[in-house]
């Protein structure tokens, strides 16, 4: 675990104008520059303060800029201090997920509209997979289309199993931004699909289609992975739509 008192050097620039800002930067870009994971300790506020030369009310500003974005949180007592809550990646997604949902809370956006983003992200992130795809990538990909046969579409069995198959994906790319930009499909937009057109999708179907993007992306094939993704996903729009 990284702590302040293991770093002999300054790691931040003394913040002067627009310090709060200043300060929620500079510790956005430790973390990035240090690779610190969740659950790293970033140190209290007593030492962070030091090292800024601010005050803890100042310090605190940029604190809760950093919560507010996910990737921070607050321990309290003797074992307290500022730990890693998310990467940048993953509290950037947890963010775009949040908002997502609160657009389709008031019905500011369609579920048609988020199929339509879904094909201009996932389309080239099969196509990523296919090119940085390893054996274990595809063997992955097999395991979740295996755990999903004999299981009803929106069934838990099903929807976890195509989740997973999802994930496998976008690790692949090996993409951070378009991997945190696909992330809401599994936390806001893969749910709600399920509620409104699992039980009337053809699970065969989507299993037919999973193996041809498995297939694409173990042959490493990204035009082919592409396409098959670009079907995939259409088959979604016209149930979806009521056109199946």
């Amino acid at each position: 675990m990284s702590s302040a008192s293991e770093l002999p050097e300054p790691r931040f620039a003394p913040a002067s104008v627009d310090a709060s800002h200043q300060i929620a930067l500079e510790i956005r870009r430790y973390l990035e520059r240090e690779g610190l994971r969740p659950g790293d300790r970033i140190g209290t506020e007593q030492e962070l303060a030091a090292e800024f030369g601010v005050s803890r009310p100042t310090l605190r500003e940029g604190l809760r800029l950093l919560a507010s974005s996910h990737l921070i949180r607050v321990g309290r007592g003797r074992a307290g201090g500022i730990f890693v809550a998310r990467t940048a990646g993953e509290g950037m997604s947890r963010n775009v997920s949040e908002s997502i949902s609160m657009m389709l809370a008031t019905e500011s956006v369609s579920l048609g509209e988020l199929l339509d983003a879904r094909m201009f992200l996932e389309v080239p992130l099969a196509g990523l997979a296919a090119l940085n795809a390893t054996d274990e990538t595809a063997a992955e990909l097999q395991a979740a289309i295996d755990d999903a046969t004999g299981h009803e579409s929106g069934t838990p069995s099903f929807s976890d199993a195509d989740t997973r198959f999802h994930q496998t994906l976008a690790r692949a790319a090996d993409n951070q931004l378009l991997t945190a930009f696909t992330d809401w499909i599994l936390e806001v937009l893969q749910p709600r699909l399920i509620e409104e057109i699992g039980a009337i999708t053809d699970a065969d179907e989507i299993l037919r289609q999973h193996r041809d993007i498995q297939r694409a992306v173990r042959r490493k094939q990204p035009a082919a992975a592409e396409k098959a993704m670009r079907a995939h996903i259409e088959y979604l729009m016209r149930i979806q739509r009521g056109d199946v």
